[in-house]
Order: C-alpha cells, then sequence, then structure tokens
C-alpha cells in the first residue's frame, strides 16, 4: 500500500513577509514553525530570495546560505521537512530578479549561457548546502519561474519548447549534483496547461524532476464560472493532478499539489473551510499523491502595499498568529488521511483529450481547450458533478490495451459524449 499523503504548508514569514531575508530574525521565524506545527502538518516549502543570495552572478552569499540553514534546522527541531525553492523569481504578482539580469544587464533567463551556468550554480549550491539535513526534502527549481517566458508577463524572456525542456533539465540536473537522490522538480503556473503557445508544457511538467507539481488556482475562471461551491470550484486541483497523470510517461508518477489556497473574493472567507475540506477530499481521490501544501501559512501585513487584494489574506494565520477556520479544516483533513489512510482506487472511466501543445496541420485543438470554459474542461467537470471520477487519457493512448491496463481504465469517453 502506497505511504499516507504528506501535508504541509508554504512558509509565508508573519514579520516582513518574503522581505524578511533582509533583517533575518530566527526567533520569529521560530514563533511562526510553531504554530504551522501545532497543527500536525509535516513539512514547509520555503522561498529564499534570489537577488538577495544571488546579487551578483558571480556571489552567492555565504551568509544568506547560512540563515536558510538556520530555518532549515529550525523547521527541523519542530518535526517539519524543507522542501526549498531556489530561483524567486515571481511570488504574489511581484518579481525578484537579480540586477544582473535586468535593465544594463538585461539577458534571457533561459538561454543566456552566463545566466543559466549561475542559476545553475546557485541551485547546486544551495542543494549541496542542505544535503546532509535528514529533514531536507529536496529542491523545487523555483516558483512558476514559466510566467517569465510568454505573455502576459510585461517583459518575457522568449524561449521555445525545446529550449524551456534543456533549461529544465539542466536546472534539476543541477539540484541532483548538489544533494543526490533528493525529491528535486520545478512548478509551474496553469499556463503550462492551459495556454496555448505558451514554452513550457504539460509533457515538461508530467516528466521533468522525480514528480509533478500542481499549483491550483481558482481564480483562473473556474470560480467565476462555477461559483464557489461549483463540482469544478473545489475539484479544480483534482482536475489538474488528473490532467498532469495523462502526460505522464510513468503511470504512478509521483503528483505534489504543492500550491492550493481559498483566494478571497473568489471563495468567500465564510466558505474558506468548507473549500479546503473539500479541494483536499477531492485531491487524495487520486492515485499516488505525494502531498498537499496549502498556500500559505500566514497572511500578509496590511502595512505592505501594492499586493493584490487576494494576497493579503491567504493565510492559514493572521500575521499576530491566530489561527483561522481553514487551518483547522486543513489540520483536521491531515489527521484524518492519516488515520484512516487507503490510497484512492484507480479511476476506470477517462475522458479522451484530444489536444496538443500547439496548433497543427491536422488542425488539432491546442491546450486551451483545458482551461475553464475549454470544452475538456467542461466535459470533465460536467462528469464530476454528475458523480463520476473521470481520469483523463491522451488520444493517442485510448486505444492502447497496455497503457489503459497500467492505469487501470477499462472505459473511454468522447468529450462530445460525456454529458
Amino acid at each position: 500500500m502506497s505511504p499516507a499523503p504528506r501535508f504541509g504548508v508554504n512558509y509565508t514569514p508573519a514579520q516582513g513577509w518574503f522581505h524578511h531575508w533582509l533583517d533575518f530574525d530566527l526567533d520569529a521565524v521560530r514563533t511562526d514553525l510553531d504554530a504551522i506545527a501545532s497543527l500536525g502538518l509535516d513539512h514547509v516549502r520555503v522561498f529564499p530570495l534570489w537577488p538577495v543570495f544571488q546579487p551578483n552572478r558571480s556571489l552567492i552569499r555565504p551568509r544568506a546560505v547560512e540563515q536558510l540553514l538556520q530555518l532549515a534546522d529550525a523547521a527541523g527541531e519542530r518535526g517539519l521537512e524543507v522542501n526549498v525553492d531556489g530561483l524567486q523569481g515571481h511570488l504574489s504578482s511581484f518579481d525578484f530578479l537579480p540586477s544582473w539580469t535586468a535593465t544594463w544587464h538585461r539577458r534571457n533567463l533561459f538561454t543566456d549561457p552566463e545566466v543559466v551556468a549561475a542559476q545553475a550554480e546557485y541551485l547546486r549550491t544551495l542543494a549541496q548546502a542542505l544535503a546532509d539535513r535528514p529533514h531536507f526534502l529536496g529542491m523545487t527549481v523555483g516558483n512558476e519561474v514559466n510566467q517569465f517566458s510568454h505573455a502576459p508577463h510585461p517583459d518575457p524572456d522568449p524561449v521555445g519548447q525545446d529550449g524551456a525542456g534543456a533549461w529544465l533539465e539542466r536546472m534539476v540536473a543541477a539540484c541532483e549534483e548538489g544533494a543526490p537522490g533528493r525529491l528535486h522538480l520545478h512548478a509551474a503556473y496553469d499556463a503550462a496547461w492551459y495556454q496555448d503557445g505558451h514554452p513550457f508544457t504539460p509533457a515538461h511538467a508530467a516528466r521533468v524532476g522525480a514528480a509533478t507539481a500542481v499549483h491550483s488556482w481558482v481564480f483562473n475562471g473556474t470560480a467565476q464560472r462555477h461559483g464557489p461551491g461549483g463540482a469544478a470550484t473545489e475539484g479544480h486541483a483534482a482536475y489538474l493532478m488528473e490532467l498532469s497523470k495523462a502526460w505522464a510517461r510513468d503511470p504512478h508518477r509521483p503528483v505534489w499539489l504543492q500550491e492550493v489556497g481559498a483566494p478571497a473574493p473568489h471563495v468567500p472567507p465564510e466558505r474558506a473551510a468548507a473549500f479546503t475540506a473539500a479541494t483536499v477530499a477531492q485531491a487524495l481521490d487520486t492515485e499516488d499523491v505525494w502531498g498537499v501544501t496549502w498556500w500559505c501559512s500566514h497572511d500578509v501585513s496590511r502595512s505592505l502595499a501594492d499586493f493584490p487584494e487576494l494576497e493579503y489574506d491567504l493565510g492559514l494565520f493572521t500575521v499576530d498568529q491566530h489561527p483561522k477556520p481553514a487551518a483547522r479544516a486543513l489540520a483536521d483533513a491531515a489527521a484524518q488521511a492519516r488515520a484512516e489512510w487507503r490510497p484512492a482506487p484507480p479511476r476506470t472511466t477517462a475522458l479522451i483529450l484530444d489536444a496538443v501543445p500547439e496548433a497543427t496541420a491536422d488542425a488539432r485543438p491546442g491546450r486551451s481547450v483545458c482551461a475553464p470554459g475549454g470544452a475538456f474542461f467542461e466535459a470533465f467537470a460536467r462528469l464530476a458533478a454528475d458523480g463520476a471520477r473521470p481520469a483523463v487519457v491522451l488520444r493517442e493512448h485510448a486505444d492502447d490495451p497496455a497503457h489503459l491496463a497500467a492505469r487501470g481504465i477499462t472505459e473511454t469517453v468522447s468529450v462530445e459524449h460525456a454529458s
């Protein structure tokens, strides 16, 4: 039997948000981690700010790395394992890029040889520093770095699909070189699954690294179309997890729901706990779930300016450490899953996905059919609302008995027949 899934949180410091790296206070970090541990969670995902840690292409600050180790060790002392994101990169609408990639030194993040070599050395250095910590889970290359590659970013760094894949492979290899055998992976926002022409593809997400990371946000049109309590809204994370499995070569590749949260007003505060419980329950009803990591641990202080409104109140805790109802919902879900864990059975009925990452000569649709409002997304939502447990299978595998058998699929349904 597969092990029970992991439950954790994306750590957002209560004091100073991620700017805390500029004025690092270990006692404040410990207070935050005590609150997280009180929920019975088992891991945190943490975010060094790339320009703070590597302010010059040839300088990775030893003091910053030491502070990261202090944070990781404080987490370990509280029974929390640690995943470290490297290239931050992008957080809560703000870009954090070192000056040696911008303005007078403007260079492409994905294709410039010197920039890419420096990124790889940075990731290798962080991984190597953490490698001897038994509570170190592994590295995530960065937080949704794919958003730098394409519209709607106001100043994108263009790269082709092959180049994006090569960049990911090199970054993950650098993490593995620094800390062999740990859970190293990369993470993308949902343009990789939903946006036609986006250079980071579903295949990259589902095939590069040791697990597939899913970031699920229902402000992408899902909650607007289906409402905060709609089946598609509460099942959005599970949908993305099933979508990822269609693209994976390994039928039992681990899937990590690495970011998911309850963004107001799309999920009203009075529904946040119910949304949390429903989202987790449906995520656990997929096979091969590595874990669930909620966004985020603490609210953003209202003293900090210019955040999008929905970013301020996503925390499980207020800035003064008071748990919100969603915190208890996540803690209860974790406790129940550990006590009663039974792996989800296979989803035996699969909806056929006839789409490719790019438009092709034979006019097959692009991946935008998978986005909210797209024909495939809405067909999956109808099946789920009717009580089905749909999986997803690519058209090219729909008549492959070996592929279907490996995934436990016994029936396939076309979008046209899903009603």
